[in-house]
């Protein structure tokens, strides 16, 4: 298992594993149709634009020299929480699911956010998403369900509810 942050070049990987996540992840929250046709390109143009203009650092977790993982941070795009970090994503390859990868990434983006002098981190998961949630609060975050924004996909709304996470133990939101 290694991690390292992502390049350009692996950009199509990262897209790849986010499409097979979300077929994976999704299934039975976000409907069928859009999972089957959801192209495993889809989020090449974004991790592009993300990596050549450092809008966020994106990591990627390798097994066996093949990347099976990534996780996306960076400072808080929502500009009401400026001194925040947030953690935008983490997916992983289903057969990867539940075997580590997701911790190890979750650390070392944890840890680098720190360095950079976050105190306070938070990330937005899909109410209905009951694994992910169970990953966070297993790994100390704190779900907010008072904060909660509605997204569409598929024409579809859904409900992402807030996690955040502190360093320094302090409760109150900035």
């Amino acid at each position: 298992m290694e991690i390292r942050k992502a390049t350009i070049d692996d950009v199509k990987d990262i897209s790849r594993i986010y499409a097979l996540s979300w077929k994976s992840a999704y299934k039975g929250i976000i409907p069928q149709t859009y999972l089957d046709e959801l192209k495993e390109d889809f989020w090449v143009p974004a991790f592009e634009a993300w990596t050549n203009d450092n809008v966020l650092v994106a990591q990627v977790i390798l097994a066996s020299d093949s990347l099976v993982g990534c996780v996306a941070y960076g400072k808080a795009r929502d500009k009401s929480l400026h001194n925040w970090g947030e953690i935008v994503s983490i997916y992983l390859l289903h057969e990867y699911f539940g075997k580590g990868y997701g911790n190890k990434l979750l650390e070392s983006a944890l840890s680098d956010l720190k360095q950079f002098g976050y105190q306070n981190i938070y990330l937005w998961v899909l109410k209905q998403n009951q694994r992910a949630r169970h990953f966070y609060e297993k790994n100390k975050w704190r779900c907010n369900e008072d904060d909660e924004c509605i997204c569409e996909i598929a024409g579809k709304q859904f409900t992402e509810i807030l996690y955040i996470y502190f360093f320094n133990n302090s409760t109150k939101r900035a």
